[in-house]
C-alpha cells in the first residue's frame, strides 16, 4: 500500500508545481541591454514577442548574422543598437493577402535575444523587430515569453507589477 501512495503522490508533482504569477494586460518592462522601461501589452494571441525598430538593417560581423536599429518610439533618440541575429521569423499577414493567392504573404524579421525585466523577475527572451510606432504600446509580450516568465494575463487588470527591479 505505501508503494501505491508513494507512486500517486509521484504522478501529482506536476498538479502541484508552481502557480503562475499573474499579471495585467498591460506591464511595464525593462530592457537592461536597451537601457530603457518600456509600457508592454501582454498578447497571449501572440506567439513571439515584439520591439518597436525602425532603421532596421541585417549584416555579417565575423561570419554571423547581426542586425542595426533604432527604436521607434515617442521618447526615442538616435542611439543606433546591434545585436546577434538569433533567428529571422516568418510572420503571416492575412491583412496584405490577395484573393489570388492561397498563402498569406510571409513578413520576415530579424530576431534577437534581449534581457527582460518584469516586477523582479529577469529572463532572456525572443524578440522580432519590426516598426510598432502606429501601436500603442512599444512592445508586445507573446505567449513564448509570458512562459519563460512563468506568467499567467487578467486582461481586466493593468499594471499589477511594481516598475522593474532587475
Amino acid at each position: 500500500m505505501k508503494s501505491v501512495l508513494a507512486l500517486v503522490s509521484l504522478l501529482a508533482l506536476p498538479v502541484m508545481a508552481a502557480e503562475p504569477t499573474l499579471y495585467g494586460r498591460y506591464e511595464y518592462i525593462r530592457l537592461p541591454e536597451i537601457g530603457e522601461t518600456l509600457q508592454a501589452k501582454m498578447d497571449t494571441g501572440a506567439l513571439t514577442a515584439s520591439l518597436s525598430a525602425k532603421d532596421i538593417q541585417t549584416f555579417t560581423r565575423d561570419g554571423e548574422d547581426w542586425v542595426r536599429f533604432r527604436l521607434a518610439t515617442k521618447d526615442a533618440g538616435s542611439k543606433v543598437y546591434e545585436h546577434k541575429v538569433a533567428r529571422i521569423s516568418k510572420i503571416k499577414s492575412r491583412s496584405d493577402e490577395d484573393d489570388e493567392r492561397e498563402e498569406p504573404q510571409a513578413a520576415k524579421r530579424p530576431v534577437v535575444e534581449l534581457e527582460m525585466c518584469l516586477g523582479n523577475v529577469k529572463r532572456t527572451v525572443e524578440v522580432n523587430l519590426t516598426d510598432r510606432s502606429s501601436f500603442n504600446y512599444p512592445l508586445l509580450i507573446g505567449a513564448k515569453a509570458l512562459r519563460e516568465f512563468g506568467a499567467a494575463v487578467n486582461p481586466a487588470r493593468r499594471y499589477t507589477a511594481d516598475k522593474p527591479d532587475c
